[in-house]
């Protein structure tokens, strides 16, 4: 029973990617090399948000169509028969004794507009189209805002794997000069050089270099496979590098010649969510127009012909003679008048207008972050480098540091604890370095999000 339905699970799942093989992308295969430009135009092929983003703007576009659709007129017809209507001899069909003939058969045909002549001339068909095309407005502005977001994940994720890469090969390199030092130790331990404490604290040491390789290779793994389902891996995750150039300190040009001021005005005048959400607002004015628009009835005209028939339920009445009626009907607003249509058109544009004043709120904060951010981390970046520093900066300290360090213990100058301890210091700035510069681009990046304008 559990392999027939394991088997009914796997063909329902070939058809339904049978019968969507024309609206979700096919898997993407990465490259062994991916570059950050690279990603990002896999992304935009590929990423399965943007996509999602793609749809909902078609459902507001036939959302525009509904809206400006007239309705189509309707159409009747019907036969009657009077069936207490009886004559038995040709000569009592001529039942008015004038040469008219009463059949007992009867037709009728009409058509009605269903309102739409009423509809176009009272403007509810005008703003339902205004209604629909300001959310169809605001649809296209939340995908944009889509690509604004999700791109800032894919480049910040970038980012990481690049962190990630950096990572573990000096990791690797840390651990091929551990396992080398540790040779060494041991044919100075045999020889009596050294104590066998001494030894096991370089051991310890050398493992503690394998379990960091091997720490950074799953951080690696990971982000890889989350970069991976940004661009549209739907399988197994390939080993694959990026550009670790990406991390290399620079002061992009729209950082450098830019102030708060500027990059708020920036900020107000090219965020797709703020725009969406004015659209969005336009859109709830409207609809409360519209619903006390709809107050006013709905009128119907409506052209009716008829013709034959008896009139009536005796013998040899009067024939019914061909009429022509124009009618028109409409409901009686009496006992209900779209009250709640009203408070619910009410209550979406406050909430429109709320989310308006909140999204506005947003990009201030978003900037001011942005910028937050980018400060610190580039204070962090250019400690490390130490730029117009003499002495160097805090990662050429950390290094010079353990290499006086490892030459002393070799003079027997320095003790075991003091090389240890410079190695790990050493090991430990490289490692916040490599965090440090994805940090600052992250923060780039996150400040090129906020404005929606790019900085590089």
């Amino acid at each position: 029973m559990t392999t027939v339905a394991l088997l009914s699970g796997v063909l329902s799942l070939t058809s339904w990617r049978a019968s969507h093989a024309d609206t979700v992308p096919p898997a993407i295969d990465l490259p062994k090399f991916l570059g950050l430009e690279d990603a990002l135009r896999i992304w935009r092929a590929h990423g399965l948000d943007v996509l999602i983003a793609d749809a909902a703007v078609k459902t507001s576009e036939g959302a525009v169509t509904i809206a400006g659709a007239i309705q189509n007129p309707v159409m009747s017809a019907s036969v009657l028969n009077a069936f207490t209507y009886q004559w038995t001899k040709a000569s009592d069909a001529d039942c008015n004794k004038n040469g008219a003939v009463c059949t007992p058969w009867g037709y009728t045909f009409g058509i009605t507009d269903s309102a739409a002549i009423e509809d176009s001339l009272s403007g509810k068909r005008d703003l339902r189209l205004k209604v629909a095309r300001n959310a169809l407005a605001a649809a296209k502005m939340s995908r944009i805002d889509a690509t604004r977001t999700v791109g800032f994940q894919v480049k910040s994720t970038y980012l990481q794997v690049a962190q990630a890469q950096l990572a573990y090969r000096f990791a690797k390199d840390v651990a091929l000069t551990q396992a080398t030092t540790l040779k060494k130790f041991q044919d100075r331990y045999k020889v009596g050089a050294i104590s066998e404490g001494d030894l096991q604290r370089i051991e310890v040491a050398r493992l503690e270099a394998d379990q960091a390789v091997d720490s950074a290779e799953a951080t690696l793994r990971q982000s890889r496979a989350a970069l991976a389902f940004l661009l549209g891996v739907r399988g197994n995750v390939p080993e694959f590098d990026v550009d670790t150039n990406v991390l290399d300190y620079s002061v992009p040009p729209g950082v450098r010649g830019a102030t708060p001021i500027n990059l708020f005005q920036i900020a107000f005048e090219r965020r797709p969510d703020l725009l969406s959400s004015a659209y969005s607002r336009a859109s709830a004015e409207a609809q409360l127009q519209l619903v006390r628009r709809q107050k006013f009835p709905d009128v119907t005209l409506g052209l009716n012909y008829q013709w034959g028939g008896n009139a009536g339920w005796s013998v040899d009445n009067a024939i019914v003679t061909p009429a022509l009626t124009f009618s028109l009907s409409a409901p009686i607003p009496f006992f209900y008048q779209l009250q709640g249509e009203e408070r619910q058109a009410q209550a979406q544009r406050e909430t429109a207008a709320l989310q308006q004043a909140k999204g506005t709120a947003q990009v201030a904060s978003d900037v001011a972050t942005g910028l937050a951010a980018l400060d610190g981390s580039k204070k962090l970046v250019e400690r490390m480098e130490g730029p117009r520093r003499p002495g160097g900066g805090l990662l050429e300290s950390a290094k010079g540091a353990f290499d006086i360090a490892a030459a002393q213990y070799d003079k027997g100058v320095a003790s075991l604890t003091d090389y240890l301890d410079a190695l790990r210091t050493y090991i430990a700035t490289r490692n916040e370095y490599f965090g440090d510069l994805a940090t600052y681009w992250t923060s780039v990046y996150q400040l090129e999000a906020a404005v929606a304008t790019e900085l590089r």
